[in-house]
Order: structure tokens, then sequence, then C-alpha cells
């Protein structure tokens, strides 16, 4: 769809595990698309959020937080979140307000160097700081590199987003509506089902359970009477793990079920019935054909 003096663009949101992208994400878009966890590393693929106004979209994709690759599946997230760099209109660099800079923060500016795109630096958490604090924060990356815009926020109360959201319309040229006006995301909705799922799992095991999950939806249908049934299997490393995720007498894995589904009820204006089960699979990061399986396509980037 075309429309006279419409701004459109592609915006990418990078940053180090645990800065808050994902909180970033769901608040501008208004709604849960990205799962949120307070365990680094939990964005595994690129989701794409959109953002529309009536004179502009914002297409926004979130990446796996940079880190250091220690199996083939984080071979693939740094591979995903480095190659989005070259194929937007403009990056956010998003940074925790209470960590200085660090390695993880050098290597993606090593990154950006290589780059044409505008890159604006956003401040997160900015509600947990001293504003003097904030004002030596911004002197020590400003020297780093140079940034478009050097915008503070807090992402989880929604302090200055809409001011980012202003500066992003601002920086992009015209150009066409992507999405229908409606549309969050260009996800399946298996997808986010699955990854509200693995958000539970994520939240209630704390760090009984490590990255090692992922969770495949094995039928998705409505049924008469305008229930949706889904059926999805958390695929663990070892057996230590699925007896965690099950919990004493399934207790675990009922509250698994039970928050997971509530979420996916908002996400699906439906009544859900979610059966699920847990499985074995060991190594499974390190195995190209599980990856594919589970929507890590190599091939693609």
């Amino acid at each position: 769809m075309n429309k006279k003096n419409f701004k459109s663009g592609f915006v990418s949101i990078i940053g180090r595990p645990n800065v808050g992208k994902s909180t970033l994400l769901n608040h501008v878009i208004g709604q849960k698309i990205a799962i949120m966890s307070d365990k680094p590393q939990t964005t595994r693929n690129k989701v794409q959020g959109v953002y529309t106004e009536n004179d502009a979209q914002i297409v926004f994709i979130d990446t796996p937080g940079i880190h250091k690759p220690k199996h083939k599946l984080g071979d693939f997230m740094m591979k995903v979140a480095y190659q989005t760099l070259r194929e937007v209109d403009l990056i956010l660099f998003v940074v925790d307000a209470k960590e200085g800079f660090g390695g993880g923060d050098q290597m993606i500016i090593e990154q950006l160097q290589s780059v044409k795109t505008p890159v604006f630096l956003v401040i997160n958490k900015i509600d947990l700081v001293h504003p003097d604090q904030l004002f030596k924060f911004i002197d020590e990356y400003r020297v780093k590199f140079n940034f478009a815009e050097i915008i503070p926020v807090s992402a989880l109360q929604g302090n200055n987003v809409n001011t980012l959201k202003e500066q992003i319309i601002q920086n992009l040229n015209e150009g066409p509506q992507y999405y229908p006006a409606d549309q969050v995301t260009d996800h399946p909705e298996r997808f986010i089902v699955s990854e509200l799922i693995r958000e539970k799992v994520l939240h209630l095991t704390r760090e009984e359970i490590p990255h090692s999950i992922a969770v495949g939806i094995e039928q998705m249908k409505q049924r008469e009477g305008g229930t949706v049934y889904v059926g999805a299997t958390i695929i663990v490393e070892r057996s230590s793990q699925k007896g965690i995720i099950i919990g004493k007498q399934g207790a675990m894995l009922r509250e698994i079920g039970k928050r997971a589904r509530a979420d996916i009820e908002v996400l699906l204006g439906s009544k859900i019935f979610l059966e699920l089960w847990v499985k074995v699979q060991k190594d499974w990061r390190n195995k190209p054909g599980f990856l594919r399986d589970f929507g890590f396509r190599e091939d693609e980037y």
C-alpha cells in the first residue's frame, strides 16, 4: 500500500544479552510478541514487530543478544544478529544504564564500524540509576562511536519511549506500508505460542534449567465450540532437566501450562486447551537437523 508522504523502514534492535531489547519491542508494539526473561540469550531468532501510525510504519527486528557462541545454536544466533545490521534502515544499540561499557559492547561497536547505517544509542533502565550517573554513562559511550542520536528510556515503565518512536520516524525515508495497520508481527502464530511456553519454563525453573530447552508445537487446531487445541513438546538435553520441568506429581508442568495458556488466550482471542509433553534429546543444540526442525535455518542467512 502506498500513501503520499508516508514514511517506513526496517529497524534492528541489537545489544548485549539482558539489556531489555524484547521489553522495549513489546512496549512499542503494545503487545507481547517477544518473550522476556532476566536470563541472558532469551531471544534466539529474529522477531519482527510492526508499529503503524497514520503516516508511518516501523518494522522492528529484535535480534539475539551478542555473546561468544558455545555451540551451533549460538553460532546461528550470532550470524542472525550481525546479518540484520546490513539489512535495515536504522540500528538501535540498546545498553543497560546500570552496567558500564563492557567487552560485549566492544564486540558490537566493532561490527557497527563496518556498516553505514545510522545508529541510535538507546540507554535503557534509566529508572534504576541517578541522573548524575546517566551523564557519566553517556560520556563513556559517546567517545566510542559517532551515534546519530542518544536516547535514554525505561522500556519497562515506558519513559521516553514515545520520543524514541518520534526520532525513529524522523530518520526514516518515505516508503510503502509493508503490512496492514492491525498486524503486529510477521511470525506465524505457532512460533509465538511456542515462545510463550518457553518463556514460562525460563521464568519458573530459574537457574535450574539453562537455555538447553526448545518447544515444538505438535498440533494446533480449532475444535467445535471455538476452543483451540494446542499440543506442544518441551525438549530438554538431560533426564534430570525433564524431572525438574515435570516437577513433583506433575506440579511444575501444570503451572507452566496454566501460565502459558493465559498468555496464549490473549494472543489468539480464544479459549485454549493446552497439552504439554517433555522429551529428552541429548545435545540437540549441536545437531543441525534438530536446529532446522525448531526453525533455526542457517541457510537463510
